[in-house]
């Protein structure tokens, strides 16, 4: 029998792994255009490298989340970060481009796997009327892996060589699967044992669930999918990648000291006002760089997208962790799924705008569409608390 883990706050394992799989999500966008030259193909054909992983890291979910509720939250991610290391290292040799995309797929396969089972393994051992703020120290430790990719990545692409930015986060993956070792499991709501089609009825079955991936989807198609094309369009307009990585940076310091600020707010203003605030930031952002690309704007406008994405992202995020309690492995996979297949399916379409130097149309679809993602979302956040008195977690059933 397992006795119930009770934390106040994530571990700092589960931060540092959370680091790493955002480092490693985020470092390829300022190398897009040096691949492309290196491995002379067009800059949308190397975009392939980014989406590929996106959509792996989107299109697993589901499994992560059914094998983390039936066989436990740190096994999967010890299981998934020894992956993730070995196929790293496998896409710092590809020569070309088809294999190069192949090796990103199963990295980000495997590495789909890490937040959302963190955030899990935090809906199980953390009180739900602090979780937000333990999901916001989580996503603090994504933000500085993000801001360290997006400025690290460009500076070590373009004085190294784009190979050394694969090899960094896929040697940290397998010291991070070797820290976990000592992280405790806990039970799960439920039990283990049950098939994974009493988890997929229970989240299948809720529509509130469905709409909370909807919502995750559109999200991830607007912000996810937008924002590997800021450095992008620097480059276009002949800043070096090195610059252009920097001037991204903005976006995970941004993400990291605004989520400071939510974690305080959290506990007295309500889910939809954080939500409306976020978007807000998401609108003005994209909304700037539609009107002028430089250093300056990049800058500001990457600063309000992690500004924004702390705001909105963690608010649907803790309604991801309740929504379905008894199967919450189960749900946020689902969520993380929706997200990055978002995120996925608008990199890819956004391809050919930035092949064309569009990128006005491409940050004005972004920021437009913001728009109706936060009404929505706030609505639906509002109704849900009136009709749901936000339930109390089911009791772990001992194993």
């Amino acid at each position: 029998m397992k006795s119930p883990v009770s934390l106040a706050r994530p571990p700092l394992a589960l931060s540092v792994a959370g680091f790493v799989s955002s480092f490693d999500r985020f470092a390829v966008s300022p190398m897009l255009v040096l691949i492309a030259t290196d491995l002379n193909v067009s800059l949308s054909a190397s975009v392939a490298a980014a989406s590929g992983y996106y959509l792996a890291y989107g299109l697993t979910q589901p499994l992560w989340g059914l094998l983390s509720d039936r066989f436990g939250r740190v096994r999967v991610m010890r299981g998934a970060l020894l992956g993730a290391a070995l196929a790293g290292l496998v896409s710092a040799l590809m020569p070309v481009l088809g294999a190069l995309v192949l090796a990103r797929v199963v990295t980000g396969a495997c590495f789909g796997a890490i937040i959302p089972t963190s955030l899990t393994y935090v809906g199980d051992t953390v009180e739900q009327s602090v979780r937000q703020r333990a999901l916001t120290d989580l996503m603090a430790a994504a933000a500085l892996g993000t801001a360290l990719a997006t400025g690290l990545g460009g500076v070590v692409a373009g004085r190294f060589d784009w190979r050394v930015a694969f090899t960094v986060p896929a040697v940290c993956a397998l010291a991070c699967a070797l820290s976990l070792r000592s992280l405790p499991e806990p039970p799960r709501p439920g039990g283990a044992g049950h098939g994974a089609g009493r988890y997929l009825r229970a989240v299948l079955g809720q529509r509130w669930a469905l709409l909370v991936f909807a919502l995750a989807f559109t999200e991830g198609a607007i912000m996810l999918g937008a924002l590997p094309f800021l450095p992008t369009a620097l480059q276009h307009a002949g800043v070096a990648a090195a610059v252009a990585g920097l001037a991204v940076t903005a976006y995970g310091l941004g993400l990291w000291a605004v989520a400071k600020l939510v974690k305080r707010l959290s506990g007295t203003w309500p889910p939809p006002l954080l939500m409306a605030v976020g978007g807000a930031q998401l609108c003005a952002g994209f909304a700037i760089v539609a009107v002028h690309v430089g250093v300056p704007t990049v800058a500001v406008t990457a600063l309000l997208l992690g500004g924004g994405w702390s705001f909105l992202h963690s608010s649907l995020q803790t309604w991801a962790t309740s929504v379905v309690p008894e199967a919450r492995g189960t749900t946020i996979a689902f969520f993380a799924c929706a997200l990055f297949v978002g995120s996925a399916v608008a990199s890819w379409a956004a391809g050919p705008l930035a092949d064309q130097g569009r990128y006005g149309l491409l940050f004005g679809l972004a920021a437009g569409a913001v728009l109706p993602l936060t009404v929505v979302a706030v609505v639906a956040r509002r109704r849900y608390a009136a009709l749901h008195a936000e339930r109390p977690d089911p009791q772990p059933q001992p194993e």
